[in-house]
């Protein structure tokens, strides 16, 4: 790795079938530890269910007001400041419950890449510790 500054470029925000919008901050094979994204979830929107193979993800929540579900824990409310914390193969969503856009950073580590990603929606609660 090397000394780098990156600009904030939300010109490069791309909407994903998880129902939320991602902007990329940091994400390179020179810094494969960690990886930064700006997600952003609309009002009324709900993620769908998902979990990240083999990475430990954490939202920090920038602003707006949300209901976050994360494995066995029940759903919780959560505003600006706020830190989730999620394990690799945990059962994970996000409802934005505000009037404006829902933002928050997801952090991973290692850093994220396409083929940790599960999308696990279809799989009752009751059987999805079955598919890990």
């Amino acid at each position: 790795m090397r000394e780098v500054i990156r600009q904030q470029d939300l010109s490069n925000e791309f909407y994903t079938s998880e129902q939320c919008y991602i902007t990329e901050l940091s994400n390179t094979s020179d810094d494969p530890d960690v990886s930064i994204a700006r997600a952003r979830v609309e009002p009324g929107v709900t993620t769908r269910w998902h979990r990240l193979r083999g990475t430990v993800e954490r939202y920090y929540i920038v602003n707006g007001k949300g209901r976050v579900e994360v494995g066995k824990l029940p759903p919780q409310e959560v505003v600006g400041g706020d830190i989730v914390f999620i394990p690799p193969m945990c059962r994970q969503r996000i409802t934005n419950i505000g009037a404006e856009d829902l933002v928050f950073l997801a952090i991973c580590t290692p850093r994220f890449s396409n083929d940790v990603y599960e999308d696990i929606e279809d799989i009752p609660a009751s059987n999805e510790s079955a598919e890990m």
